[in-house]
């Protein structure tokens, strides 16, 4: 056989076997990858329903058929988080429009409300009281029915008023919506300091009322500790969601809807690796639920100037409070831990002013600042809840802490007290003027160190909420509940109609924020599926890497001893499990021959606001519980789910599937 002949055969076998050495790689790869995932795949993690999915659900016995005002199909707590509300469903043969009266025990506290002509009625019925009978009247023409609706008892840790003090020919039947900090419920009173609203789900920081009548709360899921949440539920009265809005940074603290429908969010970029938390404010599109503008206030301030005695590198600014003004274009923010608060335009983020005492800024900032006038002027001091009113005024809760950013100058927590303090601020000349203040008279019984609230409500008609009054052994604490080790908690909440108290709640416990409003708003129920928009973002993987997983243990033995738990949310898995500090914990998502670590800190410091990571004796001794959220922004197919610990891969014998 000719040479050339030889070779070119030679060479079309030595092809074939690299084919077939090929085809056999392949093939032991694709087996093993096979195996690896058999020997894990066991279960599938079942997915836990949001309040969404939830919703839809029960939706589907909100039916009228068969329904008539003399029989009508009514609903308590139709979306099993509103207890004291009904869905009241019928239909009528003419086009109607029932007027609803719900029965209090007197005048102000009586609530009526006329809904939309139709032929199906969907009335949702708000303002029913605890544990008892209540009377609701249905009527339109000459048609009347009495209805008796029945509600559940206040859950035994509800929190209920210690004094209600009241002018009742000053006041209307509009309730007190309250949000918690230490304890309690998202709730509303009426002038009785009767319980008349509250939400078993968890929702903190502001409530409010959009431009078209339904509410904007938290959710109750946590972005990261101690209170970051992932976002905003727009939702009825009822408890029914109609959006929720995700970010990826969560929300904390404060939002304010724009003219053009948009929300303002006190956010957080975890995402920036320069572990800073309170000092970032995103636009949310309501629309898309898309961030459509960002601002980091560190390209706007220096982190290390004006510090209060609560400044930590991390939270430089704890920034509470976000408002938007029209006739000027501007942002105001309230940063807790500079004492200040500052005002920034809206198109371009460039500083405008600084309300606060200049002591301790850099020379940079001076020009920014206002020259008092006027008599009995005071600095602010940790502020909260800082607006713009509609004549131009600054309004602000002054938590008034140790009134001085020099050490030997501090006034102690007994000889303190907080505000509502109102300045007239001139921008051409930058003067400022104290035109009105409330608490001052009030001394320490009103002094609250940390949260709180003032509401403009009509010219010389103010609510002044001095929510975190704290008190250790029997004295007043300049720290916040959570970490004063307190023994007394008080909320005190007054109205005040030219200067003088019209309205006065006190509780025994902390809380937020504190809105009055109408029971009914503009609003209009709708059957139909919540949407969700927004996104969480995509979590950060530590390490990716190409292998197989073949000596994973099993880890019963761990989630007992570790407290082990991994739920599998719509949206994302959470991993939570109680470890030592210096444990290194990763959780593991595999798929195909793919490695995704993602690193679980065993630390209390990390994006915390008021915390600080130093470990407790107990808690050095049995370990501190941690959290891990992994979005599913990009995961895709499926997930075999290993924790690793120290050097040891455990297999939990789960996998999820996207």
């Amino acid at each position: 056989m000719p040479k050339k002949k030889q070779s070119k055969k030679k060479s079309m076998i030595k092809k074939v076997v690299l084919l077939v050495v090929a085809i056999a790689f392949v093939a032991i790869i694709v087996t093993l990858l096979v195996l690896n995932n058999l020997s894990t795949e066991r279960k599938l993690l079942a997915v836990s329903d949001s309040l969404i999915t939830k919703q839809e659900k029960l939706e589907e016995k909100f039916t009228s058929k068969g329904y008539t005002l003399e029989n009508p199909n009514i609903i308590v707590d139709p979306y099993d988080n509103s207890p004291l509300t009904a869905l009241v469903i019928f239909e009528t043969k003419d086009s109607v429009a029932p007027k609803v009266t719900i029965k209090g025990k007197d005048k102000l506290t009586t609530y009526t409300h006329e809904f939309e002509k139709g032929t199906t009625h969907y009335l949702p019925i708000y303002g029913l009281y605890p544990g008892k009978e209540n009377t609701v009247v249905i009527e339109y023409g000459e048609e009347k029915q009495e209805l008796k609706i029945k509600t559940d008892a206040l859950p035994e840790d509800f929190i209920l008023p210690t004094s209600v003090e009241k002018e009742e020919s000053k006041l209307t039947n509009d309730l007190y919506f309250f949000t918690p900090s230490s304890s309690g419920y998202t709730c509303a009173y009426d002038v009785n300091g009767d319980v008349r609203w509250y939400l078993t789900n968890t929702a903190t920081w502001e409530i409010n009322r959009l431009e078209n009548g339904h509410l904007l709360v938290s959710t109750e899921r946590l972005v990261n500790q101690p209170y970051y949440l992932t976002g905003l539920y727009e939702m009825d009265m009822l408890g029914k969601i109609y959006v929720e809005y995700s970010l990826p940074g969560g929300y904390h603290h404060d939002y304010y809807e724009m003219p053009n429908g948009n929300i303002l969010v006190a956010s957080d970029n975890f995402a920036n690796g320069e572990g800073t938390v309170e000092d970032y404010i995103v636009e949310l599109d309501r629309k898309t639920g898309n961030i459509v503008k960002e601002i980091d206030l560190k390209d706007i301030l220096n982190t290390e100037d004006g510090k209060s005695e609560n400044w930590v590198e991390y939270d430089w600014f704890h920034n509470n409070s976000v408002w938007y003004d029209e006739k000027t274009n501007s942002i105001t923010l309230s940063g807790r831990h500079q004492d200040a608060v500052i005002n920034i335009d809206y198109d371009t983020e460039k500083l405008n002013w600084i309300i606060g005492d200049p002591t301790n800024w850099s020379e940079e900032y001076q020009k920014y600042f206002f020259k008092p006038v006027g008599k009995d002027f005071e600095w602010q001091w940790s502020q909260h809840a800082a607006m713009i009113t509609p004549e131009g005024y600054v309004f602000i809760f002054d938590n008034g802490n140790n009134k001085s950013k020099e050490k030997e100058e501090y006034v102690s927590a007994e000889d303190s007290y907080s505000r509502g303090v109102m300045y007239k601020i001139d921008t051409d000349n930058m003067t400022i003027e104290q035109v009105f203040e409330y608490g001052k008279e009030r001394g320490s019984e009103f002094y609250s160190p940390y949260i709180s609230d003032v509401d403009y409500l009509d010219k010389d008609h103010y609510i002044i909420h001095s929510g975190g009054i704290v008190y250790v052994d029997g004295k007043n604490s300049n720290q916040p509940a959570g970490l004063a080790g307190a023994d007394k908690l008080v909320s005190d909440t007054v109205e005040l109609l030219n200067d003088k108290v019209i309205f006065e709640i006190k509780l025994p416990t902390n809380n937020y924020r504190v809105e009055k409003m109408p029971l009914y708003g503009n609003d209009n129920f709708a059957l139909g599926k919540g949407e969700k928009k927004g996104s969480l973002g995509e979590t950060k993987v530590d390490t990716r890497r190409f292998g197989f997983i073949t000596n994973a243990k099993d880890i019963d033995k761990e989630y007992k001893s570790h407290e082990i738990s991994i739920k599998n949310e719509e949206d994302r898995l959470e991993i939570k499990g109680r470890f030592k500090r210096g444990v290194e914990v990763k959780a593991i998502l595999y798929k195909n021959g793919i490695i995704k670590e993602y690193n679980i800190p065993i630390s209390k410091k990390p994006y915390t606001a008021m915390c600080v990571d130093i470990f407790t004796e107990e808690e050095n001794k049995n370990g501190i519980v941690v959290t891990k959220y992994i979005n599913k922004e990009d995961l895709s197919g499926k997930y075999s789910l290993y924790l690793q610990i120290n050097d040891t891969i455990y297999k939990t014998g789960k996998y999820i599937e996207e």
